[in-house]
């Protein structure tokens, strides 16, 4: 057997899942200017040919909308989701529980599950929470790198800035509130004062849906290897980040080869259930981000992987590496999918 044969049995034999993808800003702005179909036309191709069957797609709002916008833009994002799949209903479908994502699966459908990259839409309005949750949101990422009234986020690179806190009396309501509803607590972003709040404070399991290893990638937006074994204790996965800024401290080495490593080293450290792919993929995305956002970046960021119709360049790397089907299967969707 070719390994391409190989490599396309294991895609269609798996529920392959991105555990994160700002999808839904691109599609909100597009929907303004006139567009319909954007993601059957712009995306579906392109999940279709990666063999993609879940995007759980983040709900993320530039620092220039807030505070006053961040619950109607995260409004528009939801609605324009919904609309979408009206629009596709034979290629599209949304997603709230981990018998949804099988029936994508098995209808032939790309199945989208909606996730907050950071607490601001509900501002310090616990109740909204529900709101969110009954519009299909199941992943709660608690900041992006930025500070909220839930918690303080880590930053890119170091800046000037007083005090670090922790999660906020607020936060610690929200993360009750998230876990009664059976929201999913996301940690990618999370100052690391914050991560062990929420290791203490937690009752059910936790992910970090895009972050890699601060050990091959020195910046506060990755994961220690104390914090990796932390959410492994509570069954958690962690979802590796196909991001240059994320995967190396050089654009040399930002590389697929890099990216894999990250997978490498969680698997020795923690074990092979606890790790996934949240690729963040961002290129198309860039040109939108605030001045101000892209400014907390200590360079200009590049996807290391091109594309989710990429994703079979992913696997065969992986196998070269010398993981067996079973492994693969459980990097690519099956350990997000059992924690879901």
């Amino acid at each position: 057997m070719s390994i391409e044969t190989y490599i396309e049995e294991i895609k269609n034999k798996t529920l392959i899942i991105d555990a994160h993808f700002d999808l839904l800003m691109d599609v909100a702005i597009q929907r303004e200017k006139g567009r319909r179909k954007v993601i059957e036309t712009d995306y579906w191709p392109r999940f279709n040919e990666g063999g993609v069957n879940i995007i759980i797609t983040a709900i993320f709002i530039d620092s220039g909308f807030l505070p006053e916008m961040g619950l109607r833009k995260a409004l528009n994002q939801v609605s324009a989701l919904y609309e979408e799949v009206q629009e596709s209903p034979d290629k599209l479908m949304i997603c709230k529980n981990r018998d949804d994502m099988i029936l994508a699966q098995q209808s032939g459908k790309i199945g989208f599950l909606l996730s907050l990259e950071g607490a601001e839409p509900i501002g310090t309005d616990l109740s909204l929470l529900r709101v969110f949750y009954e519009l299909g949101v199941r992943n709660l990422g608690l900041v992006w790198s930025r500070r909220n009234a839930v918690g303080d986020g880590s930053h890119f690179s170091p800046i000037d800035e007083g005090t670090k806190g922790g999660i906020t009396h607020f936060g610690v309501k929200v993360i009750e509130e998230a876990e009664k509803l059976g929201m999913m607590i996301d940690v990618s972003h999370l100052n690391d004062e914050g991560f062990w709040d929420v290791i203490k404070m937690s009752k059910k399991p936790i992910i970090a849906s895009h972050s890699n290893s601060r050990v091959l990638s020195n910046t506060m937006r990755n994961l220690t290897d104390e914090q990796m074994k932390a959410i492994a204790s509570k069954g958690g996965v962690i979802g590796v980040n196909a991001v240059s800024i994320i995967v190396a401290a050089e654009d040399e080495n930002s590389t697929l080869e890099q990216f894999i490593k990250h997978i490498d080293h969680i698997v020795q450290l923690i074990g092979i259930n606890h790790v996934g792919i949240g690729l963040d993929l961002c290129d198309d995305f860039f040109k939108y981000m605030d001045a101000d956002d892209l400014a907390r970046m200590p360079r200009k960021p590049f996807d290391v992987i091109d594309g989710h119709q990429s994703l079979p360049k992913l696997i065969e790397g992986l196998i070269n590496r010398g993981y067996k089907e079973e492994e693969l299967q459980k990097i690519i969707g099956g350990n997000f999918l059992r924690i879901f």
